[in-house]
């Protein structure tokens, strides 16, 4: 007699199961267009068994936009060529953004409403100027950029509105379908990226 295995027969988690409803509903509902009681509905769960694992929708939508980060981070720091150059660890970084929010369109359009939003404020803020207890690429490829001389000198700030920014514009414009993105004119936008923070010889 064939027996499963109990790992066959496990669950989803309840938690990733709601966070994954919460992705769907808040992505293509938009943050005030979701309540609570739609998300759990959508998770087959009970309405007080979403408030056991988030407080608060507040809560919810902050521990979305964590998943998406640390997804993308995993991403990151997978074959990422630390003992190469800057310029190889950017275009590493660069190609990897364009890579996973055209595969991940859900969670692109995610991100888009979390930064253009209230809550994104002391998040950003904290990624941008100060230490977060975490591994941070990027923080680390400016500073190492700065004290090798190969990038301009600026803040931070500007360092990643010049050098990500327009990534994350060229996939909207992606998802949009005003472009294509192919490995051809991924290599482009990176490289025009490069070129804005690199220092010229």
């Amino acid at each position: 007699m064939f027996i499963l295995k109990k790992d066959f027969m496990k669950k989803p988690d309840k938690r990733d199961v709601i966070l994954q409803s919460a992705l769907r509903l808040l992505a293509e509902q938009g943050f005030h267009g979701a309540p609570m009681a739609r998300i759990a509905e959508h998770a087959e769960v009970g309405t007080g068994t979403i408030y056991r694992y988030f407080e608060n929708r507040d809560v919810l939508i902050l521990a979305v936009h964590r998943m998406i980060r640390d997804e993308l981070t995993a991403i990151l720091l997978a074959h990422y060529p630390k003992e190469q150059s800057v310029k190889a660890c950017f275009f590493h970084i660069g190609h990897c953004i364009i890579d996973y929010f055209i595969q991940n369109p859900l969670k692109f359009q995610y991100n888009e409403q979390f930064f253009n939003s209230p809550y994104s404020n002391e998040i950003r803020r904290n990624e941008l100027t100060k230490a977060t207890g975490q591994q941070d690429l990027f923080q680390e490829l400016y500073r190492k950029g700065l004290a090798d001389h190969i990038i301009k000198t600026m803040p931070m700030v500007i360092f990643f509105d010049l050098a990500f920014a327009p990534i994350v514009w060229a996939v909207r414009d992606h998802h949009l379908g005003f472009v294509v993105i192919d490995k051809a004119i991924s290599n482009t936008i990176v490289s025009a990226c490069w070129d804005s923070i690199k220092r010229y010889p």
